[in-house]
């Protein structure tokens, strides 16, 4: 769990209700013992700055290219994409997701809800949506699991979830609804890169 900013005690409790066991990675040497990682949601321009200021950034980015499982929920959806839109000139992302990814797509504080959407071999999970992004376009790596229902106005058929190899990304919060099988799709990941 990448423990430097964001929701990460919610993550880490979806984690340890799929049976995983969490730990903080906060440097560099953490990394290489973890079998995957979440990037939590949170600010993904303090994120970044934060995995700088850590010498996490050039790391991780090594990791996730040699095939460590990452999962990015909302901001770290927009850590993931190889480019992201409305992002600071500043910000530095991992990368690793053939996606082009909006920040903060979905409007302010104030816009943020709550749909029901089907997710692609999960079902049908209740998404929480909170300054999210969203997907504008997808390379032919990355396959779509999930997109806003049409019934979700100006964001109808939006793309919020992707996977890519060994990486996975949704724009909402799982960790926030106690609905703990997006969380569980990633430990099956983890499990099948171990084995």
């Amino acid at each position: 769990m990448l423990a430097l900013q964001g929701d990460v005690r919610e993550h880490v409790r979806s984690l340890t209700a799929v049976g995983a066991r969490a730990s903080a990675v906060r440097r560099a040497a953490d990394l290489d013992d973890v079998d995957g990682l979440v990037l939590p949601g949170g600010e993904s321009t303090t994120i970044s700055r934060l995995l700088e200021v850590f010498e996490l950034l050039e790391p991780l980015r090594t990791h996730v290219a040699e095939g460590l499982p990452v999962y990015g929920s909302c901001a770290g959806m927009v850590l993931l994409a190889d480019e992201v839109l409305d992002g600071r000139p500043d910000q530095q992302g991992v990368g690793g997701l053939d996606v082009v990814v909006r920040r903060n797509a979905f409007g302010r504080q104030v816009d943020s809800f709550e749909t029901d959407l089907p997710f692609a071999g999960v079902g049908d999970v209740h998404a929480v949506f909170i300054r999210a992004p969203w997907v504008e376009t997808t390379g032919e790596r990355a396959e779509v699991l999930a997109r806003v229902p049409d019934s979700g106005g100006r964001a109808a058929g939006r793309v919020v979830a992707v996977r890519q190899g060994r990486v996975l990304a949704t724009s909402f919060h799982p960790e926030l609804t106690g609905d703990d099988r997006v969380h569980g799709l990633f430990v099956d990941m983890v499990k099948g890169a171990s084995s």
